[in-house]
């Protein structure tokens, strides 16, 4: 069988170029730009028939990337591939995921009943699952959801000296009692409540047993980061020294990453959404996955 094609779309050469060290794959670059009144234009100048292609598109910030992506994978189709992928490190439209309110759209499944359609199949990286108990619930098409815990945790250990691992709410949970395993490190879960989209309150903790170590927090999303800041406030009032924020996905929506670097913390994320931040490669984890979607 030949080695599957992988092809980045517009500010995924860098994930994908790992991919295909990882993958001894071959890389094919798509045309894909936009007429001057704002239409896309994708061209793909290469033989495609009989072969398993993988389009490699994180979907941060997602409604600009989803028409050249759609566009993209069909002309894949047409052009005689035997089967078209979708890694998508990150995977957009996952909180909305029921009418909290009157008329609300269901986004969660309106967005996968886009994709599933255009793709054989799926692979991302820790998805927000919430009340969504898996990607198969939504997604018509097989998928793997890599976790990157495994990374983070290997992280840790390397780069952190007495770490404590804190889990700014309950949905940390997961993340941090995996990096636990790997680093041996405690570990503090804090209680959350989201009070709007971008106000939240922490429950104050009892930290005294931790003040001589470096307390790291795990999230998968940093967003906003109010969250992220919130929690460090609290360690400040409780005494502790600046943490280490990690999460597995950076979007920094609103000068979230200004705020949080001028707090004195040190941001990592992995490389998911590309960003000054990337400190942990997940290529490896996602490369295992491709192989055995596009097999």
């Amino acid at each position: 069988m030949m080695p599957t094609i992988l092809m980045p779309l517009p500010g995924n050469g860098a994930i994908t170029a790992d991919l295909a060290r990882e993958m001894n794959a071959a890389v094919r670059i798509p045309d894909i730009r936009h007429f001057p009144d704002g239409e896309t234009y994708v061209r793909l100048d290469l033989d495609l028939h009989g072969r398993s292609v993988a389009l490699v598109c994180t979907l941060d910030r997602p409604d600009a990337k989803l028409l050249p992506l759609l566009f993209a994978a069909r002309t894949v189709h047409e052009l005689g591939a035997a089967s078209v992928g979708l890694v998508a490190p990150y995977l957009a439209y996952m909180r909305q995921d029921r009418r909290f309110h009157p008329g609300e759209a269901i986004t969660a499944a309106q967005f996968a009943s886009l994709l599933s359609p255009h793709f054989d199949w799926l692979v991302t990286v820790d998805p927000h699952l919430h009340r969504i108990r898996a990607l198969s619930s939504i997604y018509e098409i097989p998928n793997r959801a890599v976790h990157a815990a495994s990374a983070i945790g290997t992280w840790i250990a390397a780069q952190v000296s007495r770490p404590v691992l804190i889990g700014p709410d309950s949905e940390s949970v997961q993340w941090v009692s995996d990096a636990s395993r790997l680093t041996g490190a405690p570990v503090v879960t804090l209680r959350k409540t989201r009070l709007g989209d971008n106000d939240v309150s922490l429950e104050e903790a009892d930290l005294s047993a931790w003040h001589d170590r470096t307390p790291v927090l795990v999230d998968d999303i940093i967003s906003t980061g109010h969250t992220m800041l919130e929690t460090i406030r609290l360690l400040d009032r409780a005494g502790m020294p600046k943490p280490v924020c990690v999460g597995i996905h950076g979007i920094f929506a609103d000068g979230a990453f200004e705020a949080l670097s001028q707090s004195g913390s040190r941001i990592i994320t992995t490389n998911t959404i590309p960003h000054a931040s990337n400190a942990i490669d997940v290529s490896p984890l996602l490369s295992a996955a491709v192989r055995e979607m596009a097999s």
